[in-house]
């Protein structure tokens, strides 16, 4: 999908996300504009995959100043109390060889995308938040194709989690019981009103306006822990981006208290040091991995989330060893840079209030809440693998990536970094290479591995994909290039779609 014009270089998870860009690019917008759009449809579009209840984190990098990372992540709630007997269920699904999950009203954390999404248009789009809404309104009227890569989840998620809601069983389920099959139109007209509320309204509206206070009280008198109070409370929060040096690259992503950026951190810092010590391959990614996985593993159980990921981040510089989401990626002709990533955890199945919103099970992810399941104080960020990040080239270049996965997130980051970095491959190419995961159970690892990765001599046992697998990621990256060259690139292991105009 192409324009005329080569102002903006775009990659979405789904065609209806990309559609999104193109639209606000044909009015002017800048790469944040386009990137909220996209990602705003991307949310309502891949049900199970995302969800407009869910947190985001953006990595925004303006030409000659520093990166910068809005927090919108998803928050601890409980601000009017915890109920004496939570809505919490467990739930077992084949997903990814086996995943265990919490879900019910009191696995929703607090919500943050859509006020992050509003922060970064306030400080860096140059269209009206009405106009960014447009496109996602339209589509929820219209209706929308369930995407291969929803279908693919919904095949474990459907039955345990996502009919637990009566309006949300209607949305993916047929008169006979049966889940729509990939391709067929998804109709949400109380979504569209939704949306239109909050184009009309501005982002507050779901914070202290009447759209947050339908779903808060109908998620408390549920035994959940989501209050109108908590929704109030919620403020985005703009951070320093976690910086990191790689040759003629600086590489900027997610910063502390999160572990996403922060683990993709130390693994780059990990790689730049061997790499100076010894000649490079993929298979230094394996050790590299589990010595990144390993220190997280030992340090997660500390109280204090933000001192543990500087704590880890330093030591790991020092040399010492030891679920699901969406991903926009944007650049355009200026060199502005934005990278949106997008989570709803493996989603709590509830669509409350009427609204017709999907919310996260950000508060029943097991691995990453590792100190325990409603353990932390109202106010508190929610753990996350999540880890928009952008590299900008001394020679001018600049790239804007990230990818879904749940922990699968960083290493599809390294290994594309790697290849574009170490081994100079195109963004398609890089992308497209194949992809090993070092996976941790108890004190012992193992590698998850698609066919021809490069797993070297490792002595860590294999688990063998068959084919090229959406279980190791969805990388979407877009870039501009050192002759102002703007390009872009999705991964052919989900559906994806690219936008350059």
């Amino acid at each position: 999908m192409t324009g005329e014009s080569s102002g903006l270089a775009l990659a979405a998870g789904s065609f209806c996300a990309a559609q999104a860009g193109e639209r606000v690019a044909e009015l002017g917008g800048n790469a944040v504009d386009a990137a909220i759009a996209a990602s705003i449809v991307a949310a309502i579009t891949e049900p199970g995959v995302a969800a407009l209840g869910g947190g985001a984190y953006l990595t925004i990098w303006v030409p000659g100043e520093d990166p910068i990372t809005i927090d919108g992540n998803a928050e601890m709630p409980g601000r009017e109390g915890i109920p004496e007997n939570p809505d919490l269920e467990a739930v077992d699904m084949g997903y990814g060889g086996g995943v265990r999950t919490m879900v019910g009203h009191a696995s929703v954390g607090t919500p943050g995308a859509i006020a992050a999404c509003g922060l970064a248009r306030e400080k860096f789009g140059c269209l009206p938040w009405a106009t960014l809404l447009e496109p996602a309104i339209d589509v929820a009227k219209s209706g929308f194709p369930l995407s291969v890569a929803s279908w693919s989840y919904l095949q474990y998620s459907a039955e345990p989690i996502f009919s637990r809601s009566e309006t949300g069983k209607k949305v993916l389920f047929a008169a006979d019981g049966s889940l729509h099959p990939a391709g067929s139109t998804i109709f949400q007209p109380a979504l569209a009103a939704s949306l239109a509320t909050l184009a009309q309204q501005g982002p507050e509206c779901f914070y202290t306006g009447a759209l947050g206070g339908k779903i808060a009280r109908d998620v408390m008198r549920s035994r959940g822990l989501l209050s109108a109070t908590d929704l109030a409370s919620y403020k985005p929060i703009e951070r320093e981006s976690v910086l990191v040096e790689l040759g003629d690259w600086v590489i900027a992503s997610n910063p502390p208290p999160a572990a996403g950026g922060t683990i993709l951190a130390a693994m780059l810092l990990l790689l730049k040091n061997r790499a100076a010590k010894e000649e490079t391959s993929a298979s230094l990614l394996l050790p590299i991995q589990r010595d990144a996985i390993g220190l997280r593993h030992t340090l997660a159980r500390e109280p204090d989330s933000a001192e543990v990921a500087h704590c880890y981040l330093e030591q790991l510089a020092r040399g010492a060893s030891a679920p699901n989401t969406v991903h926009v990626s944007a650049v355009d002709r200026n060199g502005l840079a934005c990278a949106i990533t997008w989570s709803a955890g493996y989603g709590s199945g509830l669509m409350p209030g009427g609204a017709g919103i999907w919310l996260n099970n950000s508060l029943g992810e097991i691995e990453l809440n590792r100190r325990g399941l409603l353990a932390d104080p109202p106010g508190t960020r929610v753990p996350s693998n999540m880890a928009p990040t952008i590299a900008r080239n001394k020679n001018g270049s600049v790239l804007a990536i990230g990818s879904p996965g749940a922990e699968r997130i960083t290493t599809a980051l390294l290994y594309t970094l790697y290849y574009v970095i170490f081994e100079s491959l195109e963004l398609g190419e890089a992308i497209g290479q194949p992809r090993a995961h070092v996976e941790i159970s108890g004190e012992d690892f193992s590698v998850a591995c698609e066919p021809d990765a490069d797993c070297g001599d490792t002595d860590m046992p294999l688990r063998l994909f068959g084919k090229r697998d959406m279980f190791f990621g969805g990388v979407t990256a877009a870039a501009k290039l050192a002759d102002g060259t703007l390009t872009a690139a999705a991964d052919p292991r989900r559906t994806g779609a690219t936008l350059i105009r």
